[in-house]
């Protein structure tokens, strides 16, 4: 599979492909509406909440001229639908994650996460100074989209059981809700992996459609519920150590847009990075103990999990190193996070265990 294959052999790819060819429209002139599809139900803890930072801040920003009205989950178009009503033109923009859409192109999984992929730190490194943006432009033009990143969730939890892991065969058949590469992982340990909004979890793990579920993390766990019905936490997971959230907008639509107005979409993108980690980071601690404290038993998988979490994972990693575009995206991401790696383990690394040591011999 290559970068051609995706044009010659999707409509709408031909028809994105088209659709850049053409010169970029004259600036639109006066107060504008555009319309934001979310990946997300409405409420749902920080996710949905990143969205209408971003709708906010670029209405107010743009002093009204653009106003971004948002559409959450099934308002307009549902939760994995939003990818084409942009690319359409249904739809102005959207908010979401892009492993959603490995079936439209397999490297977007790197602009959002990958199995034992980078951190918050390591993706901005990689994102706003070593390519990683001008490679998703790469990407997201193929499909008529101009798309930035817009917020991150940082390290997301292992997800809810019904019963304890204690070794990789207790995958064997289990139906788990993991999207993007994660769950391709999980189908190599002989799991039954379900791909569900949001939105839709909730009710899927209470009926015993599923086994079990990751989310996000504490906070947002504990706003959707799920200690309500199962009291087996797992906090450190190997699927996504720093999600990163995608404002997409529809190309044309971008290039009608004044210099002034593109710069406020770039802006508010990065300043909606910035504000949806924090958010989630602040509220994580004090959400985690109110969940203990409510029964929530907090495990960590032993290492015979993450060994086979990991084998399994260098598996689906390489599997589409035949299509060139993502064999470039692979190996810049990989570089780059090899190098942020290793620095931030001597650095902050070293200081944070020292300084833990230290804090508490007093």
């Amino acid at each position: 599979m290559d970068r051609r294959s995706f044009l010659k052999n999707s409509a709408l790819g031909g028809t994105a492909a088209a659709a850049t060819a053409l010169a970029a429209p004259a600036y639109a002139q006066g107060k504008r509406t555009l319309t934001l599809v979310t990946t997300w139900g409405r409420g749902l803890a920080g996710v949905h909440d990143s969205a209408q930072y971003a709708a906010d801040m670029i209405t107010a920003m743009s002093d009204g001229d653009l106003t971004v009205e948002v559409k959450a989950a099934g308002e307009l178009v549902g939760a994995f639908e939003v990818f084409d009503a942009v690319s359409s033109g249904q739809a102005d923009m959207y908010h979401g994650v892009d492993y959603y859409f490995l079936g439209q192109h397999p490297a977007l999984s790197f602009f959002s996460n990958v199995p034992f992929g980078m951190t918050f730190q390591e993706f901005n490194n990689w994102y706003y100074h070593q390519g990683g943006q001008e490679l998703q432009d790469q990407v997201s033009e193929i499909f008529g989209l101009k798309t930035f990143a817009t917020g991150n969730t940082g390290p997301q939890s292992g997800g809810w059981f019904r019963k304890e892991i204690h070794g990789p065969e207790d995958f064997q058949g289990l139906k788990f809700r993991m999207p993007g590469q994660g769950g391709l992982v999980l189908g190599k340990l002989g799991a039954s992996v379900q791909n569900l909004p949001g939105s839709e979890v909730y009710q899927a793990l209470s009926s015993g459609a599923i086994d079990g579920t990751e989310w996000i993390g504490p906070w947002a766990d504990e706003k959707a519920g799920f200690q309500e019905i199962t009291k087996i936490y797992y906090t450190a997971g190997f699927h996504e150590s720093g999600p990163n959230l995608s404002l997409a907008m529809n190309r044309d639509v971008y290039d009608s847009l004044t210099p002034a107005q593109k710069q406020i979409v770039a802006q508010t993108a990065a300043a909606s990075n910035i504000w949806t980690m924090s958010l989630f980071m602040a509220n994580n601690a004090s959400a985690l103990q109110r969940l203990q404290a409510s029964g929530v038993k907090i495990m960590e998988f032993p290492d015979s999990v993450w060994d086979a979490f990991g084998k399994a994972s260098a598996e689906v990693i390489a599997e589409h190193m035949d299509d060139p575009l993502y064999a470039e995206i692979h190996d810049s991401y990989m570089s780059s996070m090899k190098s942020s790696a290793d620095w931030i383990q001597r650095s902050e690394g070293t200081y944070t265990q020292q300084r833990n040591r230290v804090m508490a011999a007093m």
